[in-house]
């Protein structure tokens, strides 16, 4: 969008609560003057599109998809959300943001003109300078792809519904959401998705024979000689590209029994799990960027003019709500609220490259020592928005809270770290407190809890039984003694024996490789051959 002369002027952009879309346009116009001009972001083209409350629920239900493809579950998650709505027991987000290039935001209808001030701040500035430039979603994401790609995947489940059957599909799409979250690549690939190429690809692939694997598993006899070497655990790892943490790549090719249009369908649920892996790892910074950006709009819109003191009251009242942190003690207290956490650390980083804290007051020089100790690189470095800029571009959660955690903020947060050991008689413990070891700790311990290398499930398909059974052979790497649930374990694991076509077996696994516990299915029903 271009910004219009009505952006430079002092007369205010909007009176009272209603909106229409030609004030919409110059709300824009004018945020984009100081998302640009002043904080020097970089966005993708915008898109602004208003909906109803109902269409709201309905984004909600479907992941926040604008054309996702149909299933039973956002059916499900639609009505508990409306009934939850109407009965006044959930609210509604004022926005969601699609990271796709033009960038969409939606508003609700419902909206005073202070909010959609607010959310086009927050998502069409804030969200889509953080999209555009952080380092993990140019790693992974195809923004300019991805609506294309959706509106071939909506299509193709549709067509694969009235050709296959509806009850087919969705068991295939049963199993593969349920391994949805071992359906991702975990480090970049050499080659960057590109979605429109996949779209293209796609016909193509379903005439295209299945691999050498498949040929082999066709044979149901083998030869002696080929049983010894299936019996060669490296040759057989070396044939079916193991070990492999992406479950659902492993599964969309060397499945034995699987169809062609099966087959896209795993294809199209792990790119769309691929999709939202670097939002699962940015959820601080990403919310974090995107409220402290709207914050620096409607505050600089305010003190020029373009919004009455009304409107800003309006607008700091939703901002508190917003970044709102029970305390530790407080029944409300479920962990960090990411809005809460992120805003602080960006408006901390601010104070501290500038020397002057959130009031206005100037450090004093104990405040100004212990900045530059722990942040000799940025302390008194002068151009907040540049170093905020370089952070939001090349920092993940866990990275940004283990190096920008400031002491300052801890003890403002009333941060510290519990120890829950079984083992220990005393029970639970404050054992890290506001000392500077105990300052590095919590900072280790807090990120460590956004790290998805240790919050993530690791497990991998290791091998399968191809000179007996065929079952196929999971490995689950435990962590500090966190083991899988049973209950929980056992209905995936027979969606992924579903898919598989025989047996599975999954083993716990401590560091040293000695089995823990093993948990088994077998297939609840059976594939016919492809």
């Amino acid at each position: 969008m271009q910004a219009s002369k009505a952006a430079h002027d002092g007369t205010k952009l909007f009176d009272g609560a209603d909106w229409d879309f030609p004030m919409l346009q110059r709300i824009s116009d004018a945020c984009e003057e100081i998302a640009f001009g002043e904080l020097g972001l970089n966005c993708y083209p915008n898109q602004i599109e208003v909906i109803t409350a109902e269409q709201m629920l309905d984004a909600y239900s479907s992941v926040g998809m604008p054309l996702f493809y149909k299933h039973w579950s956002f059916g499900k998650h639609f009505a508990q959300q409306e009934a939850m709505y109407r009965k006044g027991y959930m609210g509604l987000a004022y926005e969601i943001v699609i990271n796709s290039s033009p960038c969409i935001s939606y508003l609700m209808e419902e909206n005073t003109a202070t909010m959609q001030t607010l959310v086009i701040a927050h998502a069409a500035f804030g969200h889509n300078h953080f999209f555009k430039n952080n380092y993990l979603f140019k790693q992974w994401t195809d923004a300019e792809g991805i609506l294309d790609y959706l509106d071939y995947a909506k299509k193709y489940i549709a067509k694969c519904e009235e050709k296959y059957g509806y009850n087919e599909v969705e068991r295939t799409l049963d199993a593969a959401h349920a391994l949805m979250g071992q359906g991702v690549f975990r480090y970049p690939q050499k080659k960057k998705l590109n979605l429109k190429e996949e779209k293209e690809r796609a016909e193509k692939r379903r005439e295209y024979v299945q691999s050498s694997f498949n040929e082999l598993f066709s044979r149901m006899v083998p030869a002696s000689k080929q049983q010894e070497e299936l019996k060669d655990v490296s040759k057989r790892r070396v044939l079916l590209g193991l070990p492999q943490t992406n479950v659902l790549y492993f599964l969309e090719k060397s499945a034995p029994r699987l169809k062609s249009w099966q087959r896209e369908l795993l294809r199209i649920v792990r790119h769309v799990a691929q999709y939202f892996y670097p939002q699962s790892q940015t959820k601080v910074m990403n919310e974090g960027t995107a409220t402290y950006v709207h914050y620096k709009i409607m505050t600089r819109l305010y003190e020029l003019g373009k919004i009455s003191e009304g409107n800003f009251l309006e607008f700091l009242q939703s901002h508190t709500n917003v970044v709102f942190q029970p305390e530790f003690d407080d029944q409300r207290f479920r962990g960090f609220n990411p809005y809460a956490l992120g805003f602080a650390m960006m408006q901390d980083i601010e104070c501290i490259v500038t020397g002057i804290d959130e009031r206005g007051v100037p450090f004093t020089e104990e405040q100004l020592d212990e900045n530059r100790e722990w942040f000799p690189d940025i302390a008194q470095k002068g151009d907040p928005m540049g170093v905020l800029r370089h952070i939001w571009a090349n920092y993940r959660d866990e990275s940004f809270i283990s190096q920008f955690l400031s002491p300052r903020l801890m003890r403002r947060m009333k941060m510290f770290h519990l120890c829950d050991d079984p083992v220990v008689e005393e029970g639970i413990l404050v054992n890290k407190i506001h000392n500077e070891r105990g300052y590095r700790e919590v900072r280790r311990q807090l990120a460590r809890n956004y790290d998805v290398g240790y919050v993530d499930l690791n497990i991998e398909v290791t091998d399968v039984d191809l000179a007996g059974d065929r079952e196929l052979i999971l490995q689950h790497k435990v962590l500090d003694g966190a083991m899988l649930s049973g209950e929980n374990a056992a209905p995936v694991l027979t969606h992924l024996a579903n898919l598989w076509s025989y047996n599975v077996k999954l083993e716990e696994v401590d560091a040293l490789d000695d089995v823990l516990e093993e948990h088994f299915a077998e297939p609840s029903y059976v594939q016919e051959s492809a």
